[in-house]
């Protein structure tokens, strides 16, 4: 948590210096800089940013024969990394339609407890996906050399990573309903445009059919003790357009 605090003050910092930057050369400035870019029909562009995975577990109630009754946890947030292209395409003045596929690399910090005893086990969930998400930008009017906006839309993912044997399995592919907002601040040369971006989940991520694990009765416990699990993730990205 520490260094996800340390990431964060960091980006924030950069973003404010920005805005500070921008705004002083919009003060100083009579001329806006790049001002027939949002006239064109298309564009490409591309962005870097992190992310962090959350993961809400929802369990069944179930008892083994032992008497153990498992529930499932993520107690922290690991930064990840993410990379993205992006295909934009004017609509009107205000709407515009971007396709910025990609890739995010993370990881997920998961505990797993027994009810009765305490006992706890542990499992870091690696993650490679790739991405494939379909946006609607709205874009308010521009002042001097920035532009507010909001974006919504859906994300299917899908995995890469594959592993045997662990207590935990997710599926291969999932479907995000997104949410976001950022703002384009027009420099000399390009935009630069920091966006956040929510991302929810839609389906069960929980592989609940292990035959890996048939014979491994104590890792097939923790599969079985839930009902579903549905993923979420914060997507903080600089656009360079």
């Amino acid at each position: 948590m520490t260094y996800m605090r340390g990431v964060t003050a960091m980006l924030m910092f950069i973003v404010a210096a920005v805005c500070a930057t921008a705004s002083a050369q919009a003060l100083n400035d009579k001329v806006l800089n790049r001002p027939y870019a949002d006239f064109r029909r298309w564009h490409l562009g591309f962005s870097v940013g992190v992310h962090s995975q959350d993961i809400t577990f929802v369990h069944n109630g179930l008892i083994t024969e032992q008497g153990e009754e498992w529930y499932m946890d993520q107690p922290s947030f690991s930064p990840g990394f993410c990379v993205n292209g992006l295909i934009d395409f004017r609509l009107n003045h205000l709407f515009n339609l971007r396709f910025t596929p990609g890739m995010y690399f993370g990881n997920r910090d998961i505990t797993m407890r027994e009810y009765n005893t305490g006992a706890e086990l542990r499992q870091n969930v690696k993650s490679t996906y790739v991405v494939l998400p379909f946006d609607l930008k709205f874009s308010g009017l521009r002042y001097r050399q920035s532009r507010p906006y909001l974006t919504t839309g859906v994300m299917p993912t899908f995995s890469l990573t594959r592993s045997r044997g662990d207590y935990l399995r997710t599926k291969p592919v999932d479907v995000y309903l997104t949410a976001g907002f950022g703002c384009d601040f027009y420099l000399p040369y390009f935009k630069f445009i920091p966006e956040i971006k929510f991302c929810f989940g839609l389906s069960d991520v929980i592989e609940h059919d292990r035959p890996d694990l048939e014979e491994e009765p104590d890792k097939l416990k923790i599969t079985r003790s839930l009902k579903r699990g549905i993923s979420r993730m914060v997507v903080f990205t600089f656009y360079f357009e």
